[in-house]
């Protein structure tokens, strides 16, 4: 069995995440949306599993994380909740929870957090939602935000492309992830900024920031976890390593298998009672 450079088996929680980044201990994160994979990512080792709004493409099929609701992202949260025992949970608050107004989001993170069991919830964007996310905090639940490439926001981003490039942006994101910092957020979420200023942002702020196409500069990265494992096809962006094949690894199991019942060598005498 591979052997993880974990040695600390304490349950995960966001006080831990801002002790990694005193310490200068880099934060592993994966996403996660069923009880089988949030049970092997949990047992590698990781640090934090996002039950992302990603839940939306990965798991439904649609062509962008909007669809998703409440109900379904507690229905996700819930079902790995169940099978994690160390490392952090938290869930994405999907589009429409949390925009409409302060105590539409308190409500909906109060829902989340009663009805799955998770850690902290995930809230896209900055300045614009800082009153809900200070609300949310002062109902006692932890909050990780997301600034860059916010996914919920494609209808007006218009692309999947990097964002802040330009120095008004990068500025408004700089001025963003200060005030997050101040509000009390454990965690800042970086997605497809250049490395140079995720390198600014984390100097500048206290929590830990973490990176997904934000390079090496961040206190922690995250991958969606079909897609690191090769199960997800067509989807290449820069930033993503895969570390397994498992979409032609399972494409062959399965063949076998329907090759083997076709002959009628499966179940053989020895799998028959």
């Amino acid at each position: 069995m591979a052997e993880y450079l974990v040695s600390d088996n304490r349950k995960v929680t966001t006080s831990r995440f801002m002790e990694m980044k005193e310490k200068g201990e880099k934060i592993s994160m994966l996403t996660s949306y069923d009880y089988t994979m949030a049970g092997i990512v949990d047992k590698a080792g990781i640090d934090g599993i996002l039950v992302g709004d990603s839940a939306s493409n990965v798991m439904a099929g649609n062509a962008n994380t909007l669809p998703i609701t409440v109900d379904e992202m507690i229905y996700h949260a819930r079902s790995v909740v169940r099978a994690v025992s160390r490392a952090l949970v938290l869930c994405d608050m999907p589009f429409g929870s949390y925009q409409i107004s302060r105590e539409d989001g308190i409500r909906n993170a109060v829902r989340i957090m009663k009805e799955s069991g998770c850690d902290a919830v995930k809230i896209e964007g900055g300045e614009e939602v800082l009153d809900t996310i200070k609300g949310i905090l002062d109902a006692g639940i932890p909050v990780m935000a997301h600034l860059g490439l916010t996914p919920q926001s494609i209808n007006k981003f218009g692309s999947y492309g990097v964002r802040a490039r330009e120095e008004a942006e990068a500025q408004k994101l700089l001025h963003d992830a200060e005030l997050l910092d101040k509000a009390g957020c454990f965690g800042i979420t970086l997605e497809k900024v250049p490395m140079k200023l995720a390198e600014e942002v984390t100097r500048l702020v206290k929590c830990p920031t973490i990176g997904i196409g934000a390079g090496n500069v961040t206190d922690g990265q995250i991958l969606v976890v079909d897609d690191m494992l090769g199960m997800t096809q067509g989807f290449s962006p820069k930033f993503l390593r895969r570390y397994a094949d498992l979409g032609t690894i399972m494409h062959d199991a399965i063949g076998s298998y329907i090759n083997d019942v076709k002959s009628s060598d499966f179940p053989n005498d020895k799998e028959s009672y």
